[in-house]
């Protein structure tokens, strides 16, 4: 298998990278492309079935019987060949080699499974034991499914996937356009400290909502494999920047610690990732992951931002400069009324780069109310 049509190896379950990441590199190293998709294809087309172990150990080399030991590079027409034989094929580690053919599997038959199918009951129970992906390729039923860690996803055409990739990434450009109308509106907001929860609620509220629909359309790209790299290059383009200003919401917003009640950045984040979809869609329960009460009181309420998401507007700042520059300030609108001299204070700031802050965020201050007035 030549280098550029290996498949990525996706590893086992119970890695750092969580029942998520091995789905995801599971379906990479099947995604239309790859020598393994074009072999399973193969085999589909051939009516003949198949079962194919993506890894090997010590512990699948304890659920085989029976078979052979081939050791032989991986190619698309051996894979077609061999699943011709009554039985299982076992991969390696990397998906460049097949280890063995023609065997029996014979898992655990106390693992729990609802599959009904001989094939596919195996191929979930020696999924769950081995913690490496399975394929079953269905004679009857004419269809692919990959099980990883409990959890089964049927391989589908990449027309479908596509149609359905394109209705999503429609929906993402018109949640990104009325996100870019509300993250302008805060903008201009903040120049005048008139920011109220319900405004960082709503902004929030975006921000996470194009989150999700990006997180769906990136798991078609996987899916499709190299059918996928325009759409890779159309969500690359839609959601450049929304994660850092997601982060940056919540950094300008999130409460001061109280002795009753404290949010870290990182607590907030977390909150409105675990949000469902009915309860991202109420401003008062986003209201309340950010750290605040969520009561219609609370809502309504005025808040200031510390200052970080304008400060990272402004172009060739630092990190570390807009960390102190807050901790110094305390707030955007100090920022705002601070001299090139008093900007000169902090440490590491320059004549140079307190003009060019300065200037900066005179600039987004004129430009925000112009967008917002004009």
């Amino acid at each position: 298998m030549a280098a550029n049509d290996r498949a990525a190896a996706p590893g086992k379950s119970g890695g750092s990278a969580g029942p998520d990441g091995l789905m995801r590199a599971s379906l990479s190293a099947v995604a239309p492309g790859t020598g393994l998709r074009d072999g399973l294809e193969r085999v589909l087309r051939g009516n003949t079935g198949g079962l194919i172990v993506l890894g090997s150990d010590k512990t699948v080399e304890t659920l085989c019987s029976g078979g052979f030991v081939l050791d032989v590079e991986f190619t698309a027409t051996r894979l077609r060949e061999l699943c011709k034989l009554d039985g299982g094929i076992v991969l390696s580690s990397d998906l460049s080699k097949i280890l063995r053919a023609g065997v029996q599997l014979v898992p655990d038959p106390t693992i729990p499974t609802e599959e009904t199918g001989t094939r596919h009951r195996t191929a979930d129970r020696v999924s769950k034991q081995v913690g490496f992906p399975v394929v079953s390729v269905s004679q009857s039923m004419r269809l692919i499914a990959l099980y990883v860690d409990g959890h089964r996803r049927v391989l589908e055409d990449s027309a479908a996937i596509l149609s359905r990739a394109n209705q999503a990434l429609a929906t993402l450009e018109r949640y990104k356009l009325r996100l870019d109308e509300v993250a302008g509106t805060l903008s201009a907001l903040e120049i005048e400290d008139l920011v109220t929860v319900r405004d960082v609620s709503a902004v929030a509220q975006r921000l996470e909502m194009v989150r999700r629909i990006a997180t769906e359309i990136a798991e078609y790209v996987v899916e499709l494999g190299t059918d996928g790299r325009l759409l890779a290059l159309q969500l690359d383009e839609l959601i450049a920047g929304v994660e850092p200003e997601r982060e940056l919401v919540v950094r300008d917003y999130v409460p001061e610690p109280t002795a009753k009640r404290s949010r870290t950045v990182d607590e907030a984040l977390h909150e409105l990732n675990v949000l469902t979809h009915a309860e991202l869609l109420e401003l008062p329960t986003v209201a309340r992951a950010l750290g605040y009460t969520g009561s219609p009181e609370t809502l309504d309420s005025a808040v200031s931002p510390r200052g970080f998401r304008l400060l990272a507007k402004v172009p060739r700042l630092p990190g570390a400069i807009i960390d102190r520059l807050v901790e110094h300030f305390g707030g955007l609108q100090k920022l705002l009324a601070a001299s090139v001299d008093d900007l000169q204070t902090v440490d590491g700031v320059g004549e140079a780069r307190a003009r060019s802050v300065r200037e900066g965020l005179s600039r987004l201050a004129e430009s925000s109310i112009l967008e917002r007035y004009v």
